[in-house]
């Protein structure tokens, strides 16, 4: 099938599984988890397939990190899917009701966006959390995942529409597009396709913006950064700072700046430095960093980058302000996370920092639809509008206003009778 094609077959499918009950995409869910653990054996071989291929071509580590699919992502996966099972079905919420008039009422109510365009990077394990959380939101979705991936994310999307198909869900909701021109052919169907989601760099992002009429739901750079307060815990300091470095390097929430207050520099940055030296990161420092540890010459082009690898650059700054004032500057407006015992400090450092995900005295790991309990994500937006930070279930929906009348008529309102507006306390019956 062409482009085209996928989306119209993707188009008429949301509309009947934007009508489908709770019961029905809970047990399609639980097939998908079934079959992706009897099916282990097929993912692993292709996987394997995607990795010598990946390997040949030498790409790089952190790359190679994030295409292997191994059985504890499966695992993952899994586990992933078992979360979503058990939150409550988003769609049909009365979000608000009100009483216009007298057997007049008025019913904002969730429902699915529509069609849902996704291009992701070379990791399977995204195609597995978008794809369920379409599901489970009641949204067709078109998947373009990393080249890298090919034969993963082909696997995995026949394994996820087979369980899916058997359970009574509708054919062609999800559909897996495979060669870079079908994204240039994807962003000119506005009628057919709601919402793109690109995850990538902010270059991308805007390419996508750019040469789309569709709406685009950016995620950006994960620029993370951890801010040492003069008031904070040296210890929790050095721990927070490690496991948000280190627990995972190739993730877009993963620290890449660490920024510290001057009058805790000298008695921080020597503990800090002989922990990351046991994880092999490279740090790389300001000038009075360097008067204190040993690093590689930091540059400006040091603050504007993502890593997405075992390397951490440092600046020391002399005041809470002007850590905010670096990472509004030079932030991509992902996670960023202040170490304090000074509440003041951190309210004021959360309120102004412009951020879709700000943090007190824990790891910027912690920025996952995951473990915030949304039942994984499709992406982190750095947006401003309609969803920020994680997306999760709630970033998939949108709302209609349903109004239930008794006959009534524009035409008498005005002159003989009025509005109540009262709010009114009670779900939309239909």
């Amino acid at each position: 099938m062409t482009i085209t094609e996928r989306a119209q077959c993707a188009k008429q499918s949301s509309l009947l599984l934007s009508a489908a009950d709770t019961g029905l995409k809970n047990r399609a869910l639980r097939a998908v988890a079934e079959a992706l653990r009897d099916k282990a054996d097929i993912i692993l071989a292709a996987n394997a397939q995607d990795l010598a291929r990946a390997q040949a071509d030498s790409l790089a580590a952190p790359l190679l990190k994030r295409l292997a699919f191994d059985r504890a992502k499966i695992d993952g996966a899994i586990a992933g899917i078992e979360s979503l099972i058990s939150l409550p079905d988003p769609v049909g919420e009365t979000l608000s009701a009100t009483e216009l008039d007298q057997g007049l009422e008025l019913y904002k109510i969730s429902c699915p966006i529509g069609v849902i365009g996704v291009i992701f990077e070379s990791r399977p394990d995204a195609l597995v959390q978008i794809s369920c959380l379409c599901l489970k939101s009641g949204n067709s979705v078109l998947l373009k995942g990393g080249s890298e991936a090919l034969h993963t994310n082909r696997a995995l999307a026949d394994i996820i529409a087979a369980a899916t198909a058997a359970c009574g869900i509708p054919d062609g909701w999800i559909q897996l597009l495979e060669s870079r021109a079908d994204v240039g052919d994807m962003l000119a169907l506005d009628q057919l396709i709601d919402l793109i989601i690109p995850r990538g760099s902010n270059e991308f992002v805007q390419y996508i913006m750019n040469n789309s009429s569709i709406p685009v739901l950016g995620h950006a750079d994960g620029i993370c950064h951890v801010y040492v307060d003069e008031e904070a815990d040296i210890d929790m300091a050095v721990q927070v700072t490690v496991d948000s470095k280190t627990q995972y390097v190739a993730v877009c929430n993963a620290a890449e700046t660490l920024l510290v207050h001057s009058r805790i520099a000298d008695r921080f940055l020597p503990k800090l430095a002989a922990a990351m030296s046991g994880h092999g990161v490279e740090l790389r420092g300001c000038s009075r960093t360097a008067a204190i540890i040993p690093v590689q010459p930091a540059t400006d082009q040091d603050w504007k980058t993502e890593y997405l690898d075992a390397i951490l650059a440092i600046k020391i700054v002399d005041s809470l302000d002007a850590a905010v004032a670096h990472i509004n500057t030079y932030g991509s407006g992902h996670t960023d996370a202040i170490i304090t015992a000074d509440t003041e400090h951190a309210r004021r450092f959360m309120n102004l920092v412009d951020s879709g995900n700000v943090f007190w005295n824990c790891s910027t790991r912690f920025s996952d639809g995951f473990r915030y309990g949304l039942g994984a994500e499709v992406g982190i937006s750095t947006n401003k509008i309609h969803a920020r930070g994680p997306v999760g279930l709630e970033g998939l929906l949108i709302y209609k206003w349903k109004l239930l009348g008794q006959g009534h008529t524009v035409a008498d309102y005005g002159s003989t009778k009025k509005f109540t507006h009262r709010p009114l306390k009670r779900p939309c019956p239909v």
